[in-house]
């Protein structure tokens, strides 16, 4: 017996509609204007992480104004690693690194914690990737992660910092984190793919209100909270397109959302 979403995917309108616009996005000039971008600045892999972990972060609220701020702190000429290493907390530029929700403070709290994660001989790749190994499972993964970060918090804070690492097991979609997962995990394009203790067909599409939306227009998505059970309910249905990669689908969404196609 078919559900909703096999059904759907009966209709060859949207099987081909969702197939052609993955693979319309998912190119090199969907980069420039995306946060992805920040990414795409270095070539050392541990730039690239701290680069799409910081820049994923960020990247809530108007896309001009985050893309802005980012660039404040993510050039080409800086090795992410070495700022980090040498970092003061002193520093009065990031002190004023405000952006919505969030302060200075909260910002130079995640580059402490991301420093003291340097003197300890690891990085945010050997962090995913024990969190991952305790279950093989990414929302639990994703929630070892951000306790890390809380527990190592010294500093006085503002809820800007939670909101910039929310905690997964809130139940929250935790869009960005996915999103970076994307990044990181799958290789294409516009994705580095310079994770490989993850497989790709194991990745949660990254939910917001926009793909949350278009999701159920289309017959993706029944339920009515943007959630984590949303967002495994839309990785589900699209893996019945492609189990080895549904978060490619992303571009898919995205390209539905611009064009504004009918159903």
């Amino acid at each position: 017996m078919f559900n909703t979403a096999e059904k759907l995917f009966q209709n060859d309108k949207v099987k081909n509609l969702l197939n052609n616009y993955a693979q319309k996005y998912d190119t090199t000039d969907f980069i420039k204007d995306d946060p992805v971008q920040f990414v795409h600045l270095y070539k050392k892999p541990e730039n690239i992480e701290i680069a799409g972990f910081i820049a994923s972060m960020f990247a809530y609220g108007k896309r001009e104004l985050f893309i802005r701020q980012l660039k404040t702190f993510l050039t080409k000429d800086k090795d992410l690693n070495e700022f980090i290493k040498d970092f003061d907390e002193n520093d009065e530029i990031l002190k004023n690194f405000n952006y919505r929700f969030s302060k200075g403070v909260d910002f130079i709290q995640i580059l402490k914690i991301l420093q003291k994660l340097q003197g300890e001989n690891e990085s945010l790749k050997s962090l995913f990737k024990y969190n991952y190994e305790q279950s093989h499972d990414i929302v639990k993964m994703l929630s070892g992660v951000t306790e890390y970060f809380y527990s190592n918090v010294k500093m006085n804070v503002t809820q800007g910092f939670y909101h910039l690492l929310p905690d997964p097991k809130k139940g929250g979609a935790v869009k960005r984190m996915n999103m970076m997962l994307r990044w990181f995990v799958r290789k294409s394009p516009v994705d580095v793919g310079i994770w490989d203790f993850i497989d790709k067909s194991e990745l949660i599409i990254p939910l917001d209100v926009h793909v949350g939306n278009i999701s159920r227009k289309i017959g993706l998505l029944t339920r009515k909270n943007n959630d984590m059970k949303s967002a495994m309910e839309i990785t589900e249905n699209l893996r019945i397109l492609d189990k080895n990669d549904p978060t490619k689908y992303d571009f898919a969404l995205f390209g539905l959302g611009v064009n504004g196609e009918d159903f």
